[in-house]
């Protein structure tokens, strides 16, 4: 007893059909499997492809290289042998290639013990005060004074402070004697125009004075407290945590106070 599939386009032969006509090879039932739009049948065919596989390491190192060149030697016309200028500048080139690939890996592996090693030096400002170059400093229970420098090209009778706070809102106005020119410290109690203490937060200072007769705007730079510090990459080096005020790096630093 035989079962036929009536799902197969295949047709019987008739019985005085020669055996070469009835012969059906492997890859016709195969195909003939593929087209059956049965999908359990097809789900029960074998799989004979091959699927290749992902090598993804296809890059040539020098061993391979080497080996190459020895089965180029090997098979090289001996009435015509290879060039031994171009072998040599072939193998320079490779080696070449190679020490300078091996270069930026011994770049990458210095930078990253430096950047370790400048975060480990930054780690003792923590719980110190640092001068950045922003006239914004952090007022708080912590920190309840605002403190900076003020830069002047030339000695300058008076300089007017101007606080601002983060809308921009003048909350206070006091004159420094900048007479000395040069860096001239500033510090600010937090006290509004009232004298009543102002809420924590950022506030700004700005400073204007008289330069050869003109009203200019003066730069301030501030003191902010450091809280912590981070390894940053290898292109920005260690950075500082301030309280506050966010991170910055540490070449942008121009002073270190006492805390």
């Amino acid at each position: 007893m035989s079962i036929i599939n009536p799902y197969s386009q295949s047709v019987p032969q008739a019985a005085g059909t020669t055996s070469n006509t009835s012969a059906v090879t492997s890859a016709s039932v195969q195909k003939e499997t593929v087209v059956t739009g049965n999908s359990y049948l097809d789900g029960l065919r074998l799989q004979e492809e091959v699927v290749p596989e992902n090598n993804n390491d296809q890059m040539l190192k020098q061993e391979d290289f080497f080996a190459l060149l020895s089965q180029q030697l090997s098979m090289q016309d001996p009435f015509k042998p290879v060039d031994n200028d171009q072998m040599i500048a072939q193998m320079a080139s490779f080696s070449t290639v190679d020490g300078i690939a091996n270069l930026n890996e011994e770049i990458i592996n210095l930078n990253t013990v430096m950047s370790s090693s400048q975060a480990l030096q930054a780690s003792g400002l923590v719980g110190r005060k640092v001068l950045v170059p922003s006239d914004t400093g952090h007022l708080s229970a912590e920190s309840p004074e605002v403190k900076g420098v003020i830069t002047t090209p030339s000695a300058v009778d008076t300089i007017t402070v101007r606080v601002e706070d983060e809308s921009g809102q003048t909350v206070a106005t006091f004159e420094v004697d900048g007479s000395a020119g040069g860096n001239i410290d500033v510090s600010w109690d937090g006290l509004d125009k009232n004298g009543e203490p102002v809420p924590e937060g950022q506030y700004s200072l700005k400073a204007t004075g008289n330069v050869d007769g003109t009203s200019e705007e003066l730069p301030v730079s501030t003191y902010a407290h450091v809280t912590s510090v981070s390894l940053g990459t290898a292109s920005t080096g260690a950075i500082l945590n301030l309280r506050g005020i966010g991170g910055i790096k540490l070449s942008d630093v121009l002073a270190v106070s006492e805390s």
